[in-house]
């Protein structure tokens, strides 16, 4: 197998995905019976649950819609989700369906290897906010590219909004022409 070569410094370290069971899930009782999940009704509907391996978090709901987040991998996304799956099985769920998993938001971080005047690009760039006061990073919505960075002035990035890969490294090729301009 190749490995394509990386086009930035940059790696996915969340990626949020939902997806159903299409099976009721009897909450309480997973609650009552499993270790690793926490369940408030009064204040959420959804069920917790934390996997060790892969470190990713579930919201479970009764409806059978899970919510699947801090995997780095669509691999692990779905070992994430096998292993749902399994653990239902400990409560009689037999779930027989291959859930289909759409992805929600890709979380990428990494360097631009070069720094940044965060006021200047404040100035110069549209759809900016920079409240140095509040937090140390320029928000920038790259429109075109559905993506929304935050930039340090070390260089440091991090980029969401993005759906797949493709369109974190299309977005980061098109944060770079437009820093590029204005720098």
């Amino acid at each position: 197998m190749t490995t394509k070569p990386k086009r930035h410094d940059i790696q996915v370290v969340n990626i949020v995905v939902s997806t159903s069971l299409e099976h009721d899930i009897p909450l309480e009782k997973m609650a009552a019976i499993l270790s690793n999940t926490e369940y408030n009704p009064e204040q959420f509907p959804g069920l917790v649950i934390r996997i060790k391996d892969p470190k990713t978090s579930a919201l479970i709901f009764g409806s059978g819609k899970v919510v699947c987040t801090g995997a780095r991998s669509m691999e692990k996304v779905e070992e994430s989700i096998q292993k749902i799956i399994e653990t239902l099985k400990k409560i009689n769920i037999n779930i027989t369906i291959k859930p289909k998993i759409n992805i929600q938001n890709i979380v990428a971080s990494g360097s631009l290897g070069m720094d940044l005047n965060l006021n200047s690009l404040a100035m110069k760039l549209e759809n900016t906010e920079y409240e140095p006061e509040q937090f140390p990073g320029l928000v920038y919505k790259l429109m075109e590219a559905k993506a929304t960075f935050l930039l340090f002035s070390n260089g440091k990035v991090v980029c969401t909004g993005t759906k797949s890969e493709e369109e974190v490294n299309e977005a980061l090729d098109k944060l770079k022409e437009n820093l590029k301009k204005v720098m």
